[in-house]
């Protein structure tokens, strides 16, 4: 079964090293300016705190965040943040989108700052009391994603679990080695720490987790909402689901709706769409070819859906998408 939450692994891709590092010791502040739509950070060491926009405060700069040790904080959107020892702390060092340690006037950090190393995709040396932040920046788009990203406030916080996290003890051990394959390793353990937080924070209360989320726990939307995402291009209709599904078409339809807030065959049609929007901004296949894939019987089909519910052609959403991508 895919959904639009397997989907978005599907998309991620790291920037630059998997895994950025920062060695530190109190007052430190690190500001993050790489502009990257997804960034998760985790403390294997010490606490912080992590600040949207200019900072915190009551002149509305942002609200500041904790991150303690074994916290998993996602930080949506390409506008800056801060990672401090103290929300008040200026920032010391900062990063820029080509992954350049400077300071804030500007000038590179070659060497080490009296009060932070920073150190792109490098081994865990924090022992100790110093502090030892976990970044990893992903580039991440499309319209399929933006189903899991739209549903995310700009600063999510997990916090630890009471037995901890695995997966982060597995990273910090493959972080202090350097064997071959390492980097497919943590690759594969970055993702597995981006998704099982990600499921941890819609399962949030405060999360207000999506309709869509909520109602693949229900044995009979959850089925047809799987057999959408797994095979949108079949010929589905209201009654094929709902046979589907083990339901009556009266009843299946009334429960799609109310769990998922739109009929079946609307959210086929979006799903369908964003499959669209997202195969012509990053393939070179032809309308057409797009147009079956997806479900549609012709080009002329999926442009009147695509028209109606993007509200511009395919033509112009694929030259949209490559004049800014």
């Amino acid at each position: 079964m895919d959904d639009a939450l397997s989907s978005l692994l599907h998309e991620v891709r790291p920037r630059g090293a998997l895994f950025d590092q920062s060695v530190v010791t109190p007052p430190w502040s690190l500001r993050f300016l790489e502009k990257t739509p997804l960034a998760l950070l985790s403390m294997l060491s010490g606490d912080a705190w992590v600040t949207s926009g200019e900072g915190p405060g009551p002149s509305g700069r942002g609200e500041a965040v904790p991150l303690c040790r074994g916290d998993v904080v996602i930080v949506v959107g390409p506008e800056p943040y801060t990672v401090a020892d103290d929300p008040g702390t200026a920032p010391i060092a900062q990063v820029d989108e080509s992954g350049r340690c400077t300071t804030p006037q500007g000038a590179l950090i070659l060497g080490e700052l009296p009060m932070c190393r920073y150190e792109p995709g490098g081994g865990v040396e924090g022992e100790g009391e110093e502090t030892v932040l976990l970044k990893g920046t992903y580039q991440v788009g499309g319209s399929v994603s933006q189903r899991v990203l739209g549903a995310l406030p700009r600063i999510a916080r997990i916090p630890a679990p009471p037995d901890g996290r695995p997966v982060l003890d597995m990273i910090t051990r493959e972080l202090g080695r350097d064997t071959p394959g390492r980097q497919v390793v943590l690759d594969r353990l970055l993702d597995l720490l981006l998704v099982s937080s990600l499921r941890e924070w819609f399962e949030r209360p405060e999360a207000e987790a999506p309709a869509w989320y909520r109602a693949h726990e229900d044995p009979v939307v959850g089925r047809a909402l799987g057999l959408i995402h797994g095979d949108p291009a079949r010929r589905w209709t209201v009654a094929g689901l709902a046979a589907e599904a083990g339901a009556s078409r009266a009843r299946f339809a009334q429960r799609f709706s109310d769990l998922v807030g739109q009929p079946p065959m609307t959210y086929l049609t979006e799903w369908r769409i964003c499959w669209a929007a997202d195969l012509l901004a990053k393939t070179d296949a032809t309308v057409e070819a797009i147009s079956r894939r997806v479900g549609y019987s012709n080009a002329y089909a999926l442009s009147v859906a695509f028209k109606r519910t993007m509200g511009l052609r395919p033509s112009e959403h694929r030259a949209l998408t490559r004049s800014t991508g």
